[in-house]
């Protein structure tokens, strides 16, 4: 058996993938709270918005996380096409719960389904990122650890979407998005404890690409796609601001006409 080292770099990786988590799922949150607020198209394009956020955040907590992983004995290469799935996966999955959550008549009905979704989309993208691992040897996994790690993505993303649809304030949203990524990272390490590998060791070249080749630079870009976009939102106004802006200007324009006469 390899020894696996699951944060190479020390704390550096399990923190940086935290944060990421927690950015995506504040992003994700505060979109979905604006989805909830509007209708029509406005609704739809918040939802989308949401699971880009939520989907690239957790696909980006997952690879910011595995540039921490280590095995004794071998390198580890990433099948392009299987790592890019993921993400899709991942985006594709959130956004049918968060549109189930968004379109359903049934609040508790739509919550469960959504959350059932939303997690199965993150357990997904989880092991579909790990079947994407080339390496000299084998992987195997221990089957109740693997079932908890679903648990978790299950009962994290139905409290995530239950506090979408409960509260509104920023402060309670920021604090559904750190108790959001706590539990999506400890998904992900406890998906990671149920992985063991048999190395055979090889002076065969590995296919695929190097961690700094291809999942580096990725991550990277999506971190600063949320980072851009968790921006724009918090300075773009909320229906009730623009409302509010809106009543102000209509009694700013009465004041001014009853001035004129």
């Amino acid at each position: 058996m390899g020894h696996l080292d699951h944060a190479a770099y020390g704390w550096l990786t399990p923190v940086l993938s935290y944060v990421t988590a927690s950015i995506g799922a504040a992003l994700g949150l505060r979109c979905t709270v604006r989805a909830l607020a509007t209708t029509g198209s406005s609704r739809r394009n918040w939802l989308l918005t949401a699971a880009s956020a939520i989907g690239t955040g957790i696909w980006t907590m997952h690879f910011v996380a595995m540039l921490g992983f280590h095995i004794t004995g071998t390198e580890i290469h990433y099948h392009v096409p299987l790592t890019v799935l993921s993400l899709v996966v991942a985006i594709a999955v959130v956004g049918c719960g968060l549109f189930a959550v968004g379109y359903g008549k049934r609040r508790r009905r739509s919550l469960l389904l959504g959350g059932l979704t939303t997690g199965l989309g993150v357990a997904g993208m989880h092991y579909l990122g790990m079947a994407a691992l080339r390496l000299h040897g084998s992987i195997s996994y221990d089957p109740a650890a693997v079932a908890l790690s679903v648990a978790v993505a299950v009962v994290a993303a139905t409290a995530a979407l239950w506090a979408a649809l409960t509260i509104e304030s920023p402060a309670a949203v920021a604090i559904a998005s750190l108790v959001m990524g706590a539990a999506v990272s400890s998904m992900h390490y406890t998906g990671m404890m149920a992985v063991a590998v048999r190395v055979t060791p090889s002076e065969q070249a590995l296919s695929g690409a190097t961690t700094m080749q291809f999942v580096f630079p990725l991550a990277v870009g999506l971190g600063s796609y949320l980072f851009l976009t968790s921006a724009f939102v918090a300075l773009s106004p909320t229906t009730r601001e623009r409302t509010a802006s809106g009543a102000a200007g209509d009694a700013a324009g009465t004041v001014s006409a009853a001035t004129a006469r």
